[in-house]
């Protein structure tokens, strides 16, 4: 079984990718932004333990990187937190799964919550050296650049980008079109899957498993090499190269 660690999993999404693979046996750590994102919540006795921070604020996320190293090296990590506007789209969207990839050791598997709506951001790093400004749109072009740059500097990692589909959970609204059902299976496959079962075996962009034709520029070197240096820049810290080293 695998350990896996899931943002933003106390609701939607996150939450039901976290039921689906707590249910099938795998280890399953569960970030909340606070402990008051709990409550209620039925999953506790199903999954190996909790982490609690606000990813809008580079501190928390510091604090949530050391909690979730506590547990050891994850076989997968799913970045699903996201915020759909406001002036944390890009300190959540973008900076925090950035700043927990460079902050823990590299685990085996890497999925980043994109959307279809990438297709209409824009390919500019700006949001990111400035921390805010960006749209949705933009932050999810953005963090899909992010999983297909990983993929491509650490060949061994297995780094993709999910689109879930506008489906209804709190974020997406009630008049969403999607199947909700569907929304969290192409991330709990990613996580957990065969790698024989998985084509490309990195660097995909996902919808229910299948795979698509992402934005030109997230797939760019240039670009990718550009949103890398201004993570860099922003957030004081490197990623490990493609040896392990920083």
């Amino acid at each position: 079984m695998s350990l896996i660690l899931i943002t933003g999993a106390s609701t939607g999404l996150g939450l039901a990718t976290a039921s689906e693979l707590a249910d099938r046996g795998h280890d399953v750590v569960l970030h909340a932004r606070s402990s008051a994102r709990l409550d209620g919540l039925d999953i506790s006795d199903r999954i190996r333990g909790v982490v609690l921070g606000d990813l809008a604020h580079p501190k928390e996320t510091a604090s949530v990187a050391e909690q979730a190293n506590a547990f050891g090296r994850f076989d997968a990590v799913v970045h699903n937190a996201g915020t759909m506007d406001g002036p944390d789209v890009i300190a959540v969207n973008v900076l925090a799964p950035y700043l927990l990839t460079a902050s823990m050791p590299q685990p085996g598997r890497a999925i980043f919550l994109s959307s279809s709506m990438h297709l209409s951001g824009r390919p500019d790093v700006g949001p990111v050296l400035a921390g805010h400004g960006g749209s949705y749109s933009d932050s999810k072009l953005l963090v899909t650049t992010l999983a297909l740059a990983l993929s491509a500097r650490h060949p061994r990692l297995l780094s993709h980008a999910v689109d879930p589909g506008w489906v209804p959970t709190r974020m997406g609204g009630p008049s969403a079109t999607d199947d909700l059902a569907e929304g969290h299976r192409t991330q709990a496959w990613l996580a957990t899957a065969a790698e024989s079962e998985i084509d490309p075996r990195t660097g995909g962009y996902w919808h229910h498993r299948a795979v698509r034709r992402p934005h030109p520029s997230a797939l760019d070197p240039v670009f990718q090499r550009q949103l890398l240096d201004a993570l860099h820049t922003r957030t004081g810290l490197a990623l490990p190269d493609a040896a392990g080293a920083a």
